[in-house]
């Protein structure tokens, strides 16, 4: 008993601390979502009480000149990588046979199923599942989230609804599930690899053409220094591949050599 109760205390700190991280994860996304939402319908309440036409001073139309040009410079990388895509579809399903067959990539650039809809960013992926039926808790679930494999089951009802090997690994700490309104499950999984976009979410889903994600221009700007340079690189490589020229890693080694 002296040393049951010994490690009892400490088996009850590591279970709160660990408790405590997952609800401050959680409450640091759904704080994200309202904010953004709030965003979103304040600029539309501004946008519907603003006149239609109105004269600028001096003043806001060089400040609006500012940043059109900042907006331009930080979306041109994105821009050109997804150029003139209407135009060469047809050329590319020609160059990459290898591509026939693949589905086209939803708004979120991931994929509706008939049972799930995935979606991703380069940093995360995030899974929402409506459930068979409405009032279930989180204590009627089974939501396993292992580094390489996801499983999201209801008890004691087969098949699950998900129960396979992942595409990819996952940072199994800074993951995280909840339930919304005792309708849908929502995941999300953090990524190891932030530099690939994912085909499929686990090995037995159809895969999507990654080459047809398109991440939105406008975001780029809001990516902090690091992440935005990781973008900008990845895009630049997959534009040089798609043109058969070298990476930024082998024209480094190029220059090395010739060094």
């Amino acid at each position: 008993m002296e040393k049951f109760n010994k490690y009892r205390v400490k088996a009850d700190q590591e279970t709160a601390k660990k408790k405590a991280e997952v609800e401050e994860r959680e409450r640091k996304i759904k704080e994200r979502r309202e904010k953004e939402q709030k965003q979103l319908e304040e600029q539309e309440k501004r946008e519907a009480l603003e006149p239609k036409i109105r004269e600028l001073t001096d003043e806001e139309a060089t400040e609006m000149m500012q940043q059109q040009k900042q907006k331009e410079s930080s979306s041109v990388v994105a821009k050109a990588a997804t150029k003139d895509i209407d135009t060469t579809k047809k050329d590319e399903e020609e160059e990459d046979p290898q591509d026939a067959g693949k589905l086209k990539p939803n708004a979120g650039n991931g994929c509706d199923l008939p049972h799930y809809r995935w979606t991703q960013t380069l940093s995360d992926v995030e899974v929402r599942i409506p459930l068979p039926k409405a009032g279930l808790r989180s204590r009627d679930l089974t939501v396993d989230m292992q580094k390489n494999h996801l499983k999201v089951a209801v008890k004691n009802q087969l098949p699950a609804i998900i129960d396979d090997r992942l595409l990819h690994d996952v940072k199994m700490e800074e993951s995280t599930w909840l339930l919304e309104d005792k309708q849908t499950v929502l995941i999300t999984l953090e990524k190891v690899n932030k530099m690939e976009w994912w085909s499929r979410l686990v090995v037995s889903d159809p895969e999507i053409n990654t080459k047809k994600i398109n991440p939105e221009p406008s975001k780029l700007s809001d990516l902090d220094g690091e992440t935005r340079g990781l973008v900008e690189k990845m895009m630049y490589d997959q534009r040089q591949k798609e043109m058969g020229l070298p990476t930024s890693e082998e024209q480094k080694k190029q220059d090395m050599m010739k060094k």
